[in-house]
């Protein structure tokens, strides 16, 4: 599994049930990178999706404790347990973790690979994503350039998990 994911400075994330800042690249990189996988998500991000619909072209996981929640066009798992069983038939690179803060932090474990786009910027922010820089499972595999987008620089990098990782999905 894969987690995607923009972050600011701090690792922040969202505010109130919002992306900090929408950057077109990224946006492009995300669509770029998910599009005809799988992607894995909580009630939350679905819900703040423009009118509360799943992403075209993909395989919506809604992870929610809700026994009652229900969504059209999505598949509504209510455990890791489901989760893995449901996600068996499929490769690792397939399956993109996409939050919010308490999905990356629950499967964060499965993750072999985090795409993140760094954002040179301190938001206020309420949710955020694990400091991978500090956390001695992880190295930064690959920074760009950095780029801009009106004054705000940022620069997507890619993230690796030392040593073993939980399977989630096949061929892990």
């Amino acid at each position: 599994m894969k987690a995607i994911v923009c972050a600011d400075r701090n690792w922040g994330i969202g505010k109130d049930n919002s992306l900090l800042v929408r950057i077109p690249a990224d946006q492009k990189f995300f669509r770029n990178e998910t599009l005809g996988k799988v992607v894995v998500m909580g009630r939350k991000t679905l819900e703040s999706f423009p009118h509360g619909k799943p992403l075209q072209d993909r395989v919506n996981i809604v992870l929610t404790r809700n026994e009652k929640y229900q969504a059209d066009g999505v598949i509504v798992l209510h455990s890791v347990e489901e989760l893995e069983e449901r996600l068996s038939g499929y490769a690792q690179e397939e399956i993109y973790c996409i939050g919010g803060e308490s999905i990356y932090r629950l499967l964060l474990s499965y993750v072999t690979e985090a795409w993140v786009t760094r954002v040179d910027f301190a938001y206020e922010a309420d949710s955020f994503f694990p400091d991978l820089d500090h956390d001695p499972a992880w190295r930064l595999a690959f920074a760009s350039e950095e780029q801009t987008y009106f004054d705000l620089a940022y620069q997507f990098t890619r993230y690796e998990r030392i040593g073993d990782v939980s399977a989630l999905g096949k061929d892990l």
